[in-house]
């Protein structure tokens, strides 16, 4: 008799099915919605600007349909999930993608920006979950991506709230996979380095291996069709952090 381990380990992404990507109206999220519609998907698209998951549909064509909503209120989420299964169908495969970033500045750590910044990052993944998980362990069937950061690997210098919000998106994922992979529900994590997005435009150094958001659609739809747990890229700074990550803190 075939598994659920088995199951979620063989069994690929399927088109003609819907997909749910938050974030969806800009960056990664709206380069990985086209790369997702490319490829046969039905793309259920989420974002708090209206219009601008508007000028996606208007690109991508009726393949992607637009659901303004803000992830941090999770009885919104709630709704938000029904109206989809609802209007587009069952969701097959979840990218929990919505995210913000802001530096500190002169090091100094501004209590409103890091809990927005956390309530977005992590409670916004939390949200979604509690909200998808529950129908896909109900179908024993589904797919759930998350996106962490290879900044969730180990505390950086000017980013300590997004590097503690993805730190926590990876621990999250890490945990849920030991129950979910026995729920027939498949969940893998998203570490990219830098992507060239209105995000890292804030940045004033030097982002090494910087990636086009098409690139790191690409990559990440690829990793989707994968049972590695980690879809992580580029990978010499992959490994270049994941080497800093097992550094004692003295060196580090």
């Amino acid at each position: 008799m075939e598994t659920n381990q088995h199951r979620i380990a063989t069994g690929p992404i399927n088109p003609n099915q819907c997909a749910w990507v938050t974030g969806a109206s800009s960056g990664i999220g709206r380069a990985l919605s086209a790369q997702l519609v490319a490829d046969g998907w039905r793309v259920a698209g989420t974002s708090r600007n209206m219009e601008k998951l508007q000028l996606v549909r208007s690109e991508l064509g009726g393949a992607f349909q637009g659901f303004p909503a803000d992830v941090t209120n999770s009885a919104d989420i709630t709704a938000l999930v029904t109206r989809i299964e609802k209007e587009v169908g069952p969701i097959s495969l979840a990218v929990l993608n919505a995210g913000i970033y802001e530096g500190v500045r002169d090091g100094i750590l501004n209590g409103d920006t890091a809990n927005e910044i956390l309530s977005v990052n992590v409670g916004g993944v939390v949200n979604c979950i509690a909200a998808i998980a529950d129908r896909m362990v109900i179908r024993e069937h589904g797919h759930i991506a998350v996106m962490s950061s290879l900044a969730g690997y180990r505390g950086l210098p000017g980013a300590p709230a997004y590097c503690a919000s993805r730190s926590a998106v990876l621990s999250l994922a890490e945990s849920l996979k030991f129950d979910f992979d026995q729920l027939g529900v498949k969940i893998q994590v998203i570490t990219p380095g830098f992507v060239k997005t209105d995000m890292t435009a804030k940045n004033k150094f030097r982002m090494p291996f910087l990636v086009t958001p098409e690139f790191a659609a690409k990559r990440i739809v690829a990793g989707l069709k994968t049972s590695r747990f980690e879809i992580t890229f580029p990978l010499r700074f992959s490994y270049l952090l994941k080497l800093m990550r097992v550094l004692p803190y003295r060196i580090y």
